[in-house]
C-alpha cells in the first residue's frame, strides 16, 4: 500500500472518529480530535494560540466559530442540549495534499430532544441533510481537525421537481433575476 494510500485511510478514520464521538457524546475525546496549540509545537504560555493554527466552526445556520475555545464551546453546547444524534455519512471523498486533508461529505444527520415530559423515551426524532467540508492537519499525533464547515441542504418541494421536468430554472426570461 502506498504512503498517499495510508494517509487516505487515517484520515477517514479520524473523520470516522469525529462522527462517532459526537454520537456518543464524548467531549473528551471530540475536543481530543481538534487541532491544538500543542499539536503544532506551540508553547500557549509564550504564544496566543489565536496566532498559530486557528481553528474554525461553521454549523448550519450559525456564524463562524474561531478558536479553539469557541468551537469546543459549540460542541458542548450541541452535547448537552441533543439526548440523541447519529450522522449516516455519504458521498464522502478525501483528499491528502502533503500535511493537509480535506473531507467533503453528505451527513445524513437524524437527532431528536428531550422527551417533553419526564420520562425513558427521546423527543421527536428530526432528520437533517447537511454537506460538510472537514479540514485536517498532520500532526505527531495523527490527523487533526483543523476546520469543520457545515450547510444545510434545501429540500426541494414538488413544485421544484415539477418545474425542472418542465426545462425551468427559474431564473426570469430577460433579465437573468430569479423568477
Amino acid at each position: 500500500m502506498s504512503a498517499a494510500d495510508v494517509d487516505v485511510e487515517e484520515v477517514s478514520a479520524a473523520n470516522t472518529s469525529f462522527y462517532e464521538a459526537m454520537e456518543r457524546g464524548d467531549f473528551e475525546e471530540v475536543a481530543g480530535l481538534w487541532l491544538a496549540p500543542a499539536d503544532l509545537g506551540v508553547d500557549e504560555e509564550y504564544h496566543d494560540p489565536a496566532d498559530t493554527g486557528v481553528v474554525s466552526c461553521v454549523h448550519p445556520g450559525w456564524p463562524v466559530l474561531t478558536g479553539r475555545g469557541e468551537v469546543l464551546r459549540s460542541y458542548a453546547l450541541i452535547m448537552a442540549n441533543t439526548d440523541y444524534i447519529q450522522f449516516f455519512l455519504t458521498d464522502v471523498h478525501v483528499s491528502v495534499t502533503g500535511n493537509t486533508a480535506i473531507v467533503s461529505c453528505t451527513e445524513n444527520i437524524l437527532s431528536g430532544g428531550p422527551a417533553p415530559e419526564e420520562g425513558e423515551e427521546l423527543g421527536p426524532l428530526v432528520g437533517q441533510l447537511v454537506v460538510a467540508t472537514n479540514v485536517f492537519r498532520r500532526t505527531p499525533e495523527g490527523w487533526k481537525l483543523w476546520s469543520h464547515h457545515a450547510s444545510p441542504v434545501l429540500a426541494t418541494s414538488e413544485d421544484d421537481e415539477e418545474d425542472e421536468e418542465d426545462g425551468d430554472q427559474g431564473v426570469g426570461p430577460d433579465d437573468g433575476t430569479l423568477a
